[in-house]
């Protein structure tokens, strides 16, 4: 029986189970998110992509002003979601009101993941949302969100602590010509798994997209820790700071 259905859900407490033709796997933990987008089409269509996966949108606004105090009154009630999606560019001049609000919920609730949408990559927003830590946070394209599967283990990784960037993001970022020399060490193969890396994509998805054992990819980040110097002391921070190397220099 179960080989005849498709892609219907089984929901738990803490987990979506989706069954397939191969049998059944479980898909991703449940999390509790916030949207921040001033366009209601848009933010009905996120709010629709993640509750069909399971996870559940306790809050849907429509400016910065909005998701500060939306979280706050959260807060208040014991009740902080895991993660915000939020617009770069909302009400009241859609300039930068997105990311100010997201980097100020940043400072003032640390363990909430921020993941913000923007229509071009913009560096300078970029780099404000990254400064201090890479820890819980994502910078998308809004083209990226058409991949649901990806946007939504994008939402789900930044939930859960990871970083989730886009590759033009990254790209972008690694354009500024001082990155050259802290990296001038790297192979190009070595720069390929950091840009990765930077995704915040895993040792095996990496191997996955390089199409290489998960050794070679274990050789590499060994070999990139060591080339920029961070020594095994600082244990899984080493994975952070190679990123933000990669992003900052």
């Amino acid at each position: 029986m179960l080989g005849r259905v498709r892609a219907e859900q089984v929901r738990t407490d803490s987990t979506v189970t989706d069954f397939d033709s191969g049998g059944y796997k479980v898909v991703e933990d449940r999390v509790r998110v916030v949207i921040a987008e001033d366009s209601v089409l848009l933010r009905e269509g996120l709010t629709r992509l993640l509750t069909d996966r399971g996870h559940d949108v306790v809050a849907g606004v429509g400016d910065g002003e909005a998701l500060i105090k939306t979280v706050g009154e959260l807060a208040d009630q014991d009740a902080l979601p895991d993660v915000v999606v939020a617009d770069v560019r909302m009400p009241p001049t859609h300039t930068d009101e997105g990311v100010r609000a997201a980097v100020r919920l940043r400072r003032e609730h640390p363990g909430i993941g921020v993941l913000v949408l923007s229509q071009y990559v913009e560096e300078q927003y970029a780099t404000e949302l990254l400064a201090g830590s890479s820890r819980g946070v994502g910078y998308l394209l809004k083209d990226r969100v058409a991949e649901v599967r990806e946007f939504v283990d994008a939402v789900v990784r930044v939930a859960r602590g990871g970083t989730a960037l886009d590759p033009e993001v990254v790209a972008q970022l690694l354009g500024r010509s001082r990155k050259q020399d802290v990296l001038a060490g790297l192979t190009p193969r070595e720069r390929e798994v950091l840009g990765l890396m930077a995704e915040g994509r895993t040792n095996s998805a990496i191997a996955k997209q390089l199409v290489v054992s998960d050794g070679a990819v274990e050789k590499h980040v060994s070999n990139i820790f060591q080339k920029l110097g961070l020594s095994p002391s600082e244990g899984d921070h080493r994975r952070v700071l190679a990123v933000l190397t990669y992003l900052r220099n």
